[in-house]
Protein backbone atom coordinates (compact mmCIF):
# COMPACT_ATOMS: atom_id res chain seq x y z
CA UNK A 1 0.00 0.00 0.00
CA UNK A 2 1.28 3.57 -0.94
CA UNK A 3 0.95 6.80 0.73
CA UNK A 4 -2.17 7.91 -1.83
CA UNK A 5 -3.68 4.19 -1.45
CA UNK A 6 -4.57 4.75 2.30
CA UNK A 7 -7.75 4.37 3.01
CA UNK A 8 -10.39 7.28 2.58
CA UNK A 9 -11.67 7.21 5.96
CA UNK A 10 -8.21 7.28 7.66
CA UNK A 11 -8.22 10.52 8.91
CA UNK A 12 -11.72 9.40 11.33
CA UNK A 13 -10.14 6.18 12.51
CA UNK A 14 -9.43 5.29 15.92
CA UNK A 15 -7.17 2.51 15.73
CA UNK A 16 -4.33 1.78 13.56
CA UNK A 17 -2.49 -0.96 12.05
CA UNK A 18 1.25 -1.24 11.75
CA UNK A 19 0.87 -0.65 7.94
CA UNK A 20 -1.28 2.53 8.42
CA UNK A 21 0.89 3.96 10.97
CA UNK A 22 4.45 3.15 9.12
CA UNK A 23 2.57 4.88 6.00
CA UNK A 24 1.13 8.03 8.07
CA UNK A 25 4.69 8.43 9.65
CA UNK A 26 6.48 7.76 6.29
CA UNK A 27 9.28 4.77 7.64
CA UNK A 28 9.34 1.63 7.08
CA UNK A 29 6.56 -0.87 8.80
CA UNK A 30 9.13 -2.84 10.48
CA UNK A 31 10.23 0.46 12.12
CA UNK A 32 6.97 1.07 13.41
CA UNK A 33 6.84 -2.86 14.73
CA UNK A 34 10.58 -1.76 16.32
CA UNK A 35 8.91 1.22 18.07
CA UNK A 36 5.94 -0.86 19.25
CA UNK A 37 8.21 -3.82 20.71
CA UNK A 38 10.32 -1.75 22.23
CA UNK A 39 7.59 0.39 24.08
CA UNK A 40 8.11 3.58 22.38
CA UNK A 41 5.11 3.11 20.60
CA UNK A 42 1.94 1.37 22.89
CA UNK A 43 -0.95 -0.06 21.88
CA UNK A 44 -2.14 -3.95 22.10
CA UNK A 45 -2.08 -7.31 20.11
CA UNK A 46 -5.80 -8.60 18.84
CA UNK A 47 -6.59 -11.69 20.83
CA UNK A 48 -5.20 -15.00 20.13
CA UNK A 49 -2.26 -13.04 17.26
CA UNK A 50 0.29 -11.27 17.01
CA UNK A 51 -1.17 -8.52 14.81
CA UNK A 52 -0.40 -5.19 16.76
CA UNK A 53 -3.12 -2.21 16.83
CA UNK A 54 -2.25 1.91 17.71
CA UNK A 55 -4.79 3.88 19.08
CA UNK A 56 -5.46 6.86 17.18
CA UNK A 57 -4.12 9.16 20.43
CA UNK A 58 -1.15 7.25 20.76
CA UNK A 59 0.30 7.43 17.09
CA UNK A 60 -0.31 11.26 17.42
CA UNK A 61 1.37 11.24 20.80
CA UNK A 62 4.22 9.37 18.80
CA UNK A 63 4.05 11.47 15.33
CA UNK A 64 4.50 14.92 17.55
CA UNK A 65 7.15 13.38 19.64
CA UNK A 66 8.73 12.59 17.20
CA UNK A 67 8.59 15.86 14.76
CA UNK A 68 6.37 14.14 12.04
CA UNK A 69 3.69 16.13 10.33
CA UNK A 70 0.05 15.10 11.89
CA UNK A 71 -1.80 16.83 8.73
CA UNK A 72 -3.48 14.26 7.42
CA UNK A 73 -5.06 12.63 10.28
CA UNK A 74 -5.76 16.29 12.19
CA UNK A 75 -7.21 17.42 8.32
CA UNK A 76 -10.25 15.33 8.80
CA UNK A 77 -12.06 16.53 11.64
CA UNK A 78 -15.78 16.76 11.62
CA UNK A 79 -17.13 20.03 12.79
CA UNK A 80 -19.49 19.76 15.32
CA UNK A 81 -22.06 23.04 16.34
CA UNK A 82 -23.91 22.38 19.91
CA UNK A 83 -26.67 24.67 20.01
CA UNK A 84 -28.29 24.99 24.21
CA UNK A 85 -29.41 27.95 26.22
CA UNK A 86 -28.16 25.75 29.02
CA UNK A 87 -24.02 27.06 30.38
CA UNK A 88 -24.05 23.45 32.01
CA UNK A 89 -24.94 21.36 29.48
CA UNK A 90 -22.76 22.90 26.63
CA UNK A 91 -19.89 22.92 29.49
CA UNK A 92 -20.86 19.17 29.83
CA UNK A 93 -20.73 18.59 26.05
CA UNK A 94 -17.33 19.84 26.00
CA UNK A 95 -15.77 18.01 28.34
CA UNK A 96 -16.92 15.08 27.32
CA UNK A 97 -16.97 15.42 23.26
CA UNK A 98 -13.47 17.46 23.43
CA UNK A 99 -11.96 13.92 24.14
CA UNK A 100 -12.36 12.68 20.86
CA UNK A 101 -9.86 14.27 18.58
CA UNK A 102 -11.59 14.09 15.69
CA UNK A 103 -14.46 16.45 16.24
CA UNK A 104 -13.74 20.34 15.86
CA UNK A 105 -16.36 21.84 18.44
CA UNK A 106 -18.55 24.96 18.52
CA UNK A 107 -21.13 26.26 20.58
CA UNK A 108 -24.29 28.66 20.43
CA UNK A 109 -26.48 29.56 23.20
CA UNK A 110 -29.41 30.92 20.79
CA UNK A 111 -30.83 30.36 17.53
CA UNK A 112 -29.59 33.31 16.06
CA UNK A 113 -26.21 32.33 17.20
CA UNK A 114 -26.51 28.75 15.81
CA UNK A 115 -27.52 30.25 12.36
CA UNK A 116 -24.53 32.66 12.14
CA UNK A 117 -21.99 30.20 13.41
CA UNK A 118 -23.72 27.65 10.94
CA UNK A 119 -23.16 30.35 7.73
CA UNK A 120 -19.46 30.53 8.87
CA UNK A 121 -18.06 27.29 10.80
CA UNK A 122 -20.20 24.88 7.71
CA UNK A 123 -20.56 21.89 10.76
CA UNK A 124 -21.45 18.59 9.53
CA UNK A 125 -23.36 17.86 12.36
CA UNK A 126 -25.57 20.49 14.83
CA UNK A 127 -26.54 19.45 17.84
CA UNK A 128 -29.87 21.28 18.40
CA UNK A 129 -32.05 21.98 21.71
CA UNK A 130 -35.42 22.05 20.86
CA UNK A 131 -36.32 24.84 23.12
CA UNK A 132 -34.29 27.76 22.70
CA UNK A 133 -34.29 31.46 24.51
CA UNK A 134 -35.54 33.23 21.02
CA UNK A 135 -36.85 30.26 18.74
CA UNK A 136 -37.68 27.01 18.16
CA UNK A 137 -35.50 24.25 17.20
CA UNK A 138 -37.87 23.07 14.57
CA UNK A 139 -37.17 26.86 13.17
CA UNK A 140 -33.91 26.73 12.76
CA UNK A 141 -34.32 23.24 11.49
CA UNK A 142 -36.32 24.14 8.86
CA UNK A 143 -34.11 27.44 7.91
CA UNK A 144 -31.00 25.70 7.64
CA UNK A 145 -32.79 23.04 5.18
CA UNK A 146 -33.69 26.11 3.29
CA UNK A 147 -30.38 26.55 1.99
CA UNK A 148 -28.98 24.37 -0.35
CA UNK A 149 -25.43 24.94 0.94
CA UNK A 150 -26.34 22.65 3.74
CA UNK A 151 -28.31 19.66 2.32
CA UNK A 152 -25.09 17.28 3.83
CA UNK A 153 -25.26 18.62 7.47
CA UNK A 154 -26.78 16.36 9.67
CA UNK A 155 -29.39 17.49 12.37
CA UNK A 156 -29.71 15.53 16.01
CA UNK A 157 -32.69 17.05 18.02
CA UNK A 158 -32.58 16.87 21.51
CA UNK A 159 -35.57 17.78 23.60
CA UNK A 160 -38.05 16.60 26.53
CA UNK A 161 -40.76 15.87 23.91
CA UNK A 162 -41.81 13.04 23.57
CA UNK A 163 -45.42 12.62 21.75
CA UNK A 164 -44.73 11.20 18.37
CA UNK A 165 -46.83 14.09 16.74
CA UNK A 166 -43.78 16.52 17.50
CA UNK A 167 -41.53 14.25 16.87
CA UNK A 168 -42.93 13.84 13.78
CA UNK A 169 -42.93 17.68 12.81
CA UNK A 170 -39.31 17.95 13.80
CA UNK A 171 -38.31 15.07 11.60
CA UNK A 172 -40.39 17.18 8.78
CA UNK A 173 -38.63 19.98 9.49
CA UNK A 174 -35.18 18.25 8.38
CA UNK A 175 -33.85 16.59 11.11
CA UNK A 176 -31.86 13.61 10.73
CA UNK A 177 -32.22 12.31 14.05
CA UNK A 178 -34.46 12.76 17.72
CA UNK A 179 -32.89 11.91 21.27
CA UNK A 180 -35.09 12.56 23.72
CA UNK A 181 -34.06 13.78 27.47
CA UNK A 182 -32.78 12.23 29.62
CA UNK A 183 -29.95 10.48 27.57
CA UNK A 184 -26.96 8.91 28.30
CA UNK A 185 -24.02 10.17 26.62
CA UNK A 186 -23.06 6.47 25.36
CA UNK A 187 -26.28 7.27 23.19
CA UNK A 188 -25.30 10.73 22.07
CA UNK A 189 -21.84 9.97 21.14
CA UNK A 190 -22.92 6.51 19.08
CA UNK A 191 -25.83 8.66 17.66
CA UNK A 192 -23.12 11.58 16.71
CA UNK A 193 -20.94 8.89 15.30
CA UNK A 194 -23.63 7.42 12.89
CA UNK A 195 -24.74 10.44 11.78
CA UNK A 196 -20.88 11.40 11.09
CA UNK A 197 -19.75 8.25 9.63
CA UNK A 198 -17.04 7.72 12.04
CA UNK A 199 -16.33 5.02 14.01
CA UNK A 200 -17.67 5.23 17.76
CA UNK A 201 -15.59 6.43 20.55
CA UNK A 202 -14.28 3.57 22.41
CA UNK A 203 -15.14 0.88 19.16
CA UNK A 204 -13.13 -2.12 19.77
CA UNK A 205 -10.59 -2.60 16.80
CA UNK A 206 -11.73 -5.02 14.12
CA UNK A 207 -10.23 -8.57 14.59
CA UNK A 208 -9.99 -9.20 10.92
CA UNK A 209 -6.42 -9.64 8.97
CA UNK A 210 -5.56 -7.27 6.68
CA UNK A 211 -2.74 -7.51 4.18
CA UNK A 212 0.14 -4.97 6.37
CA UNK A 213 -0.63 -7.22 9.43
CA UNK A 214 -0.21 -10.29 7.12
CA UNK A 215 2.75 -8.55 6.63
CA UNK A 216 3.87 -7.96 9.80
CA UNK A 217 3.17 -11.69 11.79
Amino acid sequence: MSQDQLPADIASKRVFTTGEAALLCKVSQQTIIRCFDAGRLTGFKVPGSKFRRIPRDELLRFMKANHIPTDILEAGKKKVLLVDDDADILAMYRDVLSRDDRLELHTAANGYDAGMLTEHVKPHLIILDYMLPDINGNVVCSRIRANPAFLDTKILIISGVVRREEIDTLLKAGADGFLPKPFSLPELTRRMSDLLGIEAAGTPASHHDDQSDLAAA
